[in-house]
């Protein structure tokens, strides 16, 4: 076996590889993995290939006789904020070590002055997890329904503008207030990928927001209140997208947002996520992570 950096031609092994990890964890815990592969592939491979490029570190494991991937481990790193974004084992070698050799490249101890995991409920990866210096701090809820059962938002208020490149430093600025660190390597994605809207009170940027087919998030506000009219008006940018349905993967101390997607009939989808830490961080009642739930 070799373990070697990742490169951009690994980005649609590293892709088939997951699905049939997550495949085999889904059927494990006794949940369905609804995905098509191929339709999967086309709303993540924009996703894929802008963390492949901005990964802090990448590893990929193969098999010396046949070079078949048998495992690879990726990570990010925004400002302080060092986050695992993948830890994936082909099924028929997990339990053998190779998990602990590929997170200790790819998320080495001592690096990043808050280290952050999105796990999932999976045992083995847990113990990991909290081997390499994390706590689980609160679950994560995969949330979906229909944005056709949205009111018409009601601002309150606040004015929604369509965010540009001109507004990153506002953008920033409210991610550093919620979430202790701003995304530089992601904003300028983002607005290329997602449907973005900044808003203001009074000429103050005060949140954002960020709806796709492919996924939706970053969604922020300074005061948790003001999630509702952002949801709100979310759910509206939804449907003028022709979305059928809106994912938000929502972190459960979130009152106001988990209260305002619940009356508005969205369902709470197996299996949970759990974000874990090196440390406590943020605010999480008013900030709804990237989905679908690579990093934070």
């Amino acid at each position: 076996m070799t373990i070697r950096r990742g490169t951009p031609d690994d980005i649609r092994a590293c892709f088939d590889l997951s699905i049939a990890s997550m495949g085999d964890l889904f059927a494990r815990q006794g949940n369905e993995f609804f995905s098509d592969p191929e339709e999967f592939w086309r709303h993540l491979e924009p996703l894929l290939r802008h963390v492949a490029t901005t990964a802090a570190e990448w590893w990929i494991a193969v098999d010396d006789a046949d070079a078949a991937m048998l495992g690879y481990s990726r990570s990010v790193e925004r400002g302080g904020l060092f986050e695992l974004t993948e830890l994936f084992v082909r099924p028929d070698r997990q339990s053998a070590g190779l998990g602990r050799e590929l997170i200790e490249r790819a998320f080495p101890l001592g690096r990043g002055a808050v280290r952050a995991i999105i796990a999932t409920t999976d045992v083995r990866a847990l113990a990991r997890y909290y081997r390499a210096g994390t706590v689980v701090r609160f679950p994560i809820a995969s949330m979906s329904g229909s944005p056709a059962s949205a009111d018409a938002p009601d601002l309150g208020g606040l004015e929604a503008a369509t965010a540009t490149l001109e507004d990153v430093p506002e953008l920033a600025a409210i991610e550093t207030a919620v979430l202790g660190y701003p995304r530089d390597d992601d904003y300028a994605w983002l607005l290329e990928q997602r449907s973005g809207t900044i808003f203001r009170r009074a000429g103050r940027a005060i949140g954002f927001s960020f709806v796709s087919a492919a996924g939706s998030g970053p969604i922020a506000a300074l005061d948790p209140t003001d999630l509702v009219p952002i949801l709100g008006h979310a759910q509206a940018r939804a449907r003028a997208l022709g979305m059928d349905e809106l994912s938000l993967d929502v972190p459960m101390p979130n009152e106001v947002a988990m209260r305002h997607l619940l009356g508005r009939g969205y369902k709470i989808d197996p299996p949970l996520t759990m974000l874990m830490s090196s440390e406590p961080f943020g605010q999480f009642d008013r900030f709804i992570p990237f989905g679908p739930s690579l990093f934070l």
